[in-house]
């Protein structure tokens, strides 16, 4: 969590990122994109909002770099005190339990995107020295596997995969990230144009390896990797692996796949190994224009 202080604290990350900040209310809680000038992605982040102060919550990227790249371009005009990285935690949770009275709920936050529990669940900013409440604690914790079964399932990106130098936020299915309406910022005429002129020639996809009639040995047909190359049943090149996860359950991961092999329900990788491809569940359409439903 990076804190930011004074009157400009608003207007600064709103030039800085993919999200309408300088004028959303006070108290209001924004999921925006951190990206280059030439709208690759750099990290995914929460924005709490306060009067003269605002919170960068980030969720996924390198913290540090984000840091030190606000760092680089702030000056003492902004009217800006930049606070260090501090650690913090995101808790999130499946249903809706309900706060008792003797144990009230903190403050939740309320981004209105999908952080892999659908776009109406709240989530709560786990600081060092505070107490989750019992409400929250009595909830079972999911394994590590279990996590990563639900980020890839949702298609929630993560670095180095499918955060990188190579990829925009449309292509990953975050839409409601980015907000094409707000004027002036970091990377938005890339995003303009790649709104206006059909540029995404990529989407995010949910894989999962199909083995039947394959050896038994995964390592006779080669492992699925970060990296993989994958074709069409007819040869041509179909996309790239971006994460994989192999558990009891079998192999499954995401996928870049380019924009021409997208109607493709299955994929091939090395060894002639078969991955069925779909539509992550938390992956949003790129805006009108810009090969959305393709």
């Amino acid at each position: 969590m990076i804190r930011l202080e004074g009157a400009g604290s608003r207007r600064f990350l709103h030039g800085q990122s993919s999200q309408a900040i300088e004028l959303a209310p006070e108290g209001g809680c924004l999921a925006s994109c951190l990206i280059s000038p030439t709208a690759r992605m750099r990290a995914l982040a929460l924005v709490r909002l306060e009067a003269n102060a605002a919170e960068l919550v980030v969720l996924a990227g390198d913290a540090q770099a984000v840091h030190q790249a606000l760092d680089r371009v702030l000056f003492p005009a902004d009217g800006v005190r930049l606070g260090p990285v501090q650690p913090a935690q995101l808790v999130r949770w499946i249903g809706t339990p309900t706060p008792s009275e003797a144990d009230p709920a903190p403050q939740l936050l309320q981004p209105g995107v999908d952080l892999g529990a659908g776009t109406e669940q709240a989530c709560w900013l786990h600081q060092p020295g505070d107490t989750l409440p019992a409400w929250l604690a009595a909830l079972p914790e999911l394994t590590n596997e279990q996590v990563e079964q639900r980020r890839l399932r949702s298609g929630f990106p993560a670095a180095p995969g499918e955060l990188n130098d190579d990829t925009n936020p449309f292509e990953l299915g975050l839409a409601p990230w980015v907000n094409l309406n707000k004027g002036c910022y970091v990377g938005q005429e890339t995003l303009a144009k790649l709104a206006t002129y059909d540029g995404v020639k990529q989407q995010l996809r949910y894989w999962r390896a199909d083995r039947s009639g394959l050896p038994s040995d995964p390592a006779a047909t080669g492992e699925l990797t970060p990296g993989t190359s994958l074709t069409t049943a007819a040869g041509e090149r179909a996309g790239v692996i971006t994460s994989a996860l192999h558990s009891s359950d079998g192999s499954e991961g995401l996928a870049l796949v380019r924009r021409q092999a997208l109607a493709e329900a299955e994929l091939l990788a090395p060894g002639g190994q078969r991955l069925c491809i779909s539509r992550p569940s938390g992956f949003v359409d790129p805006p009108v224009g810009a090969g959305g439903g393709r």
